[in-house]
């Protein structure tokens, strides 16, 4: 079979605009057209698109539109996207790609206008004859590398020197250099040249006295020198050169009843000849944020420690740690919004998710003083597809957040037919407490229509088990342990002293307790333990096996035993952690829709009755078959002989292996036994497991949150005014050492003598009495 090609219409050097709707649309730019097909490599096609346009492989990003979506775009940055990205266009013959680049290019300093010098100057002109490497011997340090790009190699910020021109003698010229050239490729080099006009002279008008200010710091460093102020208030702003004696001189005041600002005198000559240096340019932290607010849109983890570097490269100013960081810290919130702010629109937000996404839940909590204490929010499309989709199974599990205020993301997930990660709920809240989960909970029922029947998977600490049973008592729910959390849990009571290889083979006996089917395999894997502690047995025993063992849980788990489902919001926050608390939610929400999308149309695609890994799962079981026999009874129960010899019940979907009843999915004996009844299979699946059923849950879509940037209007009700909660970010790095499951890995000293534990041989006692 033919792979189907498609035609790629690659676009670059145009702009995004939103309409009213948020809908996005290209405009401007170039379009080259290349054939792409699912065997191509996504590191074959960026180089192809590099080539196109003539762009930067390291500063190019490659985008596109999902079909009928023109509000996300979607990133490509690996072979699976590539691959995706053509499956969704398999019934077009055409693809539409974007380029975005910031493409940052060098001055041609041969042809700059006029401006400020430095103290450095060459003491003679070069002969006409002269070699670079001349020249780099009169103005350079040793050994330095030769740029073949420029004319001139310097380590300063400017340089005076002499270019032949129709005189009877040599001229000298002034020329605005970037900082440091040696050593950096054109394309790398960002000067102030953009910035050399940016004041023009009397009667230039600003909008506000913020923005003269950072004008005036922008020209003196294109310019090259720098000031000071005589006036500097709401109202006045005058400014003379640093330099005794330099008869540079502005004035800027507001025009009445506006707030315009504007130049009423400009002195623009200088005569100082760059005794002002720039090492005293006002590099405040909010224009270190205007240098770095670009960048950070395309590098979000932009850290303080390259700002100081880059700044320094390219602009010659030396700024400290904190300088870096204040002014990070100012672009994110001009890039991304206040936090403040962000609280304060809450209410309003809350009420445009339930507006635009009917049957969503949206709620929040405040404290007495009216500071954020707790958001859930659960859509419309993830509900619906858990209770008409999913298995009646819910993950809980809790996330820690980096953001400014901290705090903790509440999160209940499902498993789809597939075995994938469905988002139900989340909730931000202070810290992960009894009396938080509690409330999530709470809203969990009432967001869901109905409860009965439904198998939590969770961790037994923080109120859940009390709360779970308190909440759900009248639905015939089921509390399951998370194995992980009880490992970890089971790890950190021992008391005794064990060896890593001691307690690696108790958690493993643990594990093995859980899987077992029956009573006898649970009672064989704890008396393993038994006979290496009892303290440990106890604990076992004590620990409720009936919420976390398959000999005794009455629940339907399909085989899932952790709650680590959240994995998948998890990393989802890694880009959005650091957002205000409305972006934060909006970045999820985008995230889920996006999720729910992708998953439909492939599942479109779909062939087969189940789900592509139902099917895997299937498969291998029917191979097991072959070496199976099976007796024929008059009944509705047979037996099925192997390995071992077990009992199937096919009118009720029950072996005596248990894994029918454990996975949903017929086990090779049930299989065996189906077969020679001439039965399908597939009939004594799961319907959870079935494609159909798959499509179900991603039937229903999530829409956009309109005027989330917007400056939102309070409507006829009175909504609750809320502020930040009192508890912020600590100072300094987050600690990054791990507790709790450290305990269990944590390697403790053998003595390869005596074999015993807390020494190793060249401190063994046994050895030195012999």
């Amino acid at each position: 079979m033919v792979e189907k090609k498609v035609i790629a219409i690659c676009q670059s050097g145009g702009e995004f605009e939103t309409d009213t709707d948020g809908v996005l649309s290209y405009k401007g730019g170039d379009a080259h057209a290349m054939e792409i097909d699912g065997q191509m490599k996504f590191k074959d096609f960026k180089l192809e698109v590099a080539e196109m346009f003539n762009c930067n492989l390291s500063t190019m990003c490659i985008k596109y539109f999902l079909p009928a979506n023109k509000k996300t775009l979607i990133s490509i940055t690996n072979d699976k996207d590539l691959k995706r990205m053509i499956k969704f266009y398999g019934n077009s013959d055409t693809a539409e790609i974007y380029v975005v680049n910031e493409e940052i290019v060098a001055p041609d300093v041969s042809n700059m206008p006029g401006s400020r010098s430095s103290r450095t100057t060459l003491s003679e002109v070069p002969p006409a004859d002269a070699s670079p490497d001349m020249i780099v011997d009169d103005i350079n340090e040793p050994g330095m590398p030769l740029d073949p790009t420029f004319d001139v190699v310097v380590d300063t910020n400017l340089v005076e020197t002499h270019f032949d021109v129709p005189t009877e003698r040599p001229v000298r010229t002034r020329m605005p250099v970037p900082i440091s050239f040696v050593g950096f490729d054109e394309k790398d080099v960002k000067t102030s040249e953009q910035w050399l006009n940016i004041i023009t002279g009397v009667g230039q008008r600003f909008n506000s006295v913020n923005e003269f200010r950072e004008a005036l710091r922008k020209y003196s460093l294109a310019h090259q020198f720098t000031f000071k102020y005589k006036k500097n208030d709401s109202n006045r702003v005058s400014v003379k050169c640093k330099a005794d004696g330099c008869p540079w001189r502005i004035y800027a005041s507001r025009l009445v009843t506006t707030q315009l600002i504007c130049i009423k005198k400009m002195n623009p000559t200088h005569t100082c000849e760059g005794s002002a240096l720039t090492t005293g340019i006002q590099a405040t932290r909010s224009w270190v944020a205007s240098i770095v607010k670009e960048k950070l849109k395309v590098f979000p983890n932009y850290k303080p420690k390259d700002i100081v570097k880059d700044i320094k490269e390219e602009y010659g100013i030396q700024l400290n740690y904190f300088q870096a960081w204040r002014g990070k810290e100012i672009a994110k919130e001009q890039l991304q919004g206040s936090y403040k702010e962000a609280y304060s629109k809450l209410p309003l937000f809350c009420e445009k998710i339930m507006e635009t996404n009917p049957g969503s839940l949206a709620t929040f909590t405040t404290k007495e003083d009216s500071s954020f204490h707790r958001l859930f929010v659960s859509f419309h499309a993830s509900l619906y597809g858990f209770e008409q989709g999913c298995r009646p199974l819910l993950f809980l599990d809790g996330i820690f957040l980096k953001s400014k205020y901290q705090g903790t993301l509440l999160v209940a997930t499902a498993a789809d037919g597939n075995d994938g990660v469905f988002p139900i709920a989340f909730a931000v809240v202070d810290t992960e407490s009894d009396e938080n989960w509690h409330w999530f909970l709470l809203q969990l029922k009432t967001a869901l229509s109905v409860c009965r029947g439904i198998t939590f998977v969770a961790d037994r600490e923080k109120g859940l088990k009390e709360s779970i049973a308190e909440i759900f008592q009248n639905d015939d729910v089921y509390h399951s342990f998370c194995l992980t959390h009880l490992s970890e849990q089971f790890m950190r009571d021992l008391k005794g002293q064990f060896s890593h290889e001691v307690k690696r083979l108790m958690v493993e006996d643990f594990y093995g307790a859980a899987h077992a089917p029956t009573p006898e395999g649970f009672q064989r894997c704890v008396e393993s333990i038994k006979n290496i502690s009892i303290e440990a047995y106890n604990w076992i025993m004590q620990s409720e096996p009936v919420h976390w063992a398959n000999a005794f849980f009455r629940g339907a788990r399909y085989n899932h035993m952790t709650s680590n489902f959240g994995e998948l919001i998890q990393s989802w926050l890694s880009d959005a952690h650091e957002l205000p608390i409305i972006q934060m939610v909006d970045a999820i929400r985008g995230k889920i829709m996006e999720l729910i999308y992708t998953r439909q149309t492939e599942s479109n695609h779909w062939q087969t009755r189940l789900t592509p890994s139902m099917e895997e799962k299937l498969e291998k079981e029917n191979i097991k078959i072959r070496a199976l026999h099976v007796l024929i009874s008059a009944g509705n129960r047979f037996e099925v002989r192997g390995d071992t010899i077990e009992t199937v019940d096919v009118d009720n979907c029950v072996c005596s292996c248990k894994d029918w009843q454990l996975t949903g999915l017929p086990c090779c004996h049930a299989i065996a036994v189906i077969s020679c009844l001439n039965r399908d299979p597939y009939d004594y699946c799961s319907r959870y497991f079935t494609t159909n059923n798959y499509r179900v849950t991603y039937s229903q879509s999530i829409h956009p949150v309109s005027n989330i940037d917007g400056p939102w209007q309070k409507g006829s009700s009175q909504l609750a005014a809320v502020t930040p909660p009192p508890t912020r970010r600590p100072p300094g790095r987050p600690t990054t050492k791990k507790i709790g499951s450290q305990d269990a890995a944590k390697r403790q000293l053998q003595c390869s003598r005596c074999k015993g534990s807390g020494h190793n041989k060249s401190s063994c006692k046994e050895f030195l009495l012999e």
